[in-house]
């Protein structure tokens, strides 16, 4: 597979919807991800992420203007134990009380399918990093209906062992805009990853489209020793 570069791919088309990115920064000393969401809808765009516990939350900006919560209010980010969990809605907290239980990414998954809002079927994204004792993989997947299908859930899953530095892999949830907005195809695409959490930070947010975007999470986790920096950027502040 070709990589691509992730700030072209970023910038490729105006809705994206929401995203993914998980990787190894260009040192080799850093596991790296990062999710953004975005809106077209008032109660969409009508969001920041807020810091929870190890990981993160969405929150209304302005609570007067929430209309419906049910699939824009979750945890992207949660943390078990050495695993980081990365999704686009609330089977973040699916795949972590799973895992709680030991059973797998996608054991856990195999509980959920596509999200309920026709015409659309948003995919589900999910990823999740495994870092310790100096080694690091991770592996990400998509729950989407067939073709616009609800009567079918396509499962896929994509695992990264030893993953090689400077080198990630980028999942969203459209191709780009439309009605319906048409789901995400194909494998994860393969991109490049930076050593510096701020210069990734910036590069990812200012590549989204400006009328859309909404919120980006960036996490850089020291392989060997596990301890983590995290950047948010709000677009409502």
């Amino acid at each position: 597979m070709k990589m691509t570069s992730l700030a072209e791919e970023l910038g490729s088309t105006t809705y994206p919807g929401r995203g993914i990115v998980i990787g190894k920064s260009k040192n080799g000393k850093y596991a790296v991800t990062a999710y953004f969401i975005m809106g077209r809808s008032e109660n969409s765009r009508n969001r920041v992420f807020v810091e929870d516990g190890e990981g993160i939350r969405t929150q209304a900006f302005d609570p007067a203007k929430l209309s419906d919560p049910s699939l824009i209010i979750y945890a992207p980010v949660r943390v078990l134990g050495n695993k980081t969990i990365v999704t686009n809605g609330d089977q973040t907290d699916t795949i972590y009380e799973l895992m709680d239980k030991q059973q797998t990414f996608e054991q856990a998954l195999r509980t959920r399918e596509f999200e309920p809002d026709a015409p659309n079927y948003t995919p589900r994204i999910s990823g999740i990093m495994h870092v310790e004792d100096g080694k690091y993989n991770y592996a990400m997947s998509i729950l989407k209906s067939n073709n616009g299908n609800p009567d079918a859930c396509n499962r896929y899953t994509f695992a990264y062992e030893n993953p090689v530095a400077g080198e990630g892999h980028f999942i969203h949830t459209y191709m780009n805009d439309g009605n319906p907005l048409p789901s995400f195809e194909g494998e994860p695409v393969l991109v490049d990853i930076g050593d510096d959490i701020d210069a990734f930070t910036e590069l990812v947010w200012n590549k989204l489209n400006a009328d859309n975007k909404v919120s980006l999470f960036v996490r850089y986790i020291d392989i060997e020793t596990g301890k983590y920096e995290s950047r948010i950027v709000n677009k409502n502040k």
